[in-house]
């Protein structure tokens, strides 16, 4: 979504300092390289590579969509609740992104982003029908930054657990 927050929430989460302090549109797509040591279930001692693939929230871009989403893993839906515009679109957004990759649910995250200075008067947000579904957060990085990252964290886990899993499934079908 058009200005919802999307870099300032990547950066964060990546723990990159790029372009704190300006709000400047983001151009398609800005990829963020991203390592947690020590952090895959299975191997010891094993970290993980990250890539956050940034896209633009304006649909000027819509033809390059395909093409970021070919081989992801999960897809995070960043939106504002205070714009009524947002909320209409993220059903669009879960289509294009969600559905007709197809991915699960499960590997699908929408985050309530609140600016600061937000009213803030949008926690009890309730969603329809199918993006009820869908894990929902709510990011306010003034009141509770850790909070927020802990929940990105918790969400990244999860789809390595996804992957591991289907790599076992895939190794054990090559076996048998």
């Amino acid at each position: 979504f058009h200005q919802s927050g999307k870099s300032v929430l990547a950066n964060f989460v990546s723990e990159s300092v790029e372009g704190i302090g300006s709000y400047s549109p983001t151009q398609g797509v800005r990829i963020l390289e991203y390592e947690k040591p020590n952090w895959n279930g299975n191997t010891k001692g094993a970290g993980c590579r990250f890539e956050l693939w940034d896209c633009s929230g304006d649909q000027k871009f819509e033809t390059c969509w395909p093409a970021l989403m070919k081989d992801s893993h999960g897809v995070i839906i960043i939106f504002n609740p205070e714009l009524p515009s947002h909320l209409k679109e993220i059903e669009m957004w879960y289509s294009c992104f969600v559905q007709q990759q197809p991915l699960l649910d499960s590997q699908c995250l929408l985050v309530a982003h609140h600016k600061p200075g937000s009213a803030g008067d949008t926690e009890n947000l309730s969603l329809a029908y199918p993006l009820n579904k869908v894990k929902l957060i709510h990011s306010n990085l003034e009141e509770d930054p850790e909070d927020v990252r802990m929940e990105f964290m918790k969400y990244f886990k999860s789809i390595i657990i996804l992957i591991n899993e289907s790599r076992e499934r895939e190794e054990m079908s090559i076996i048998s």
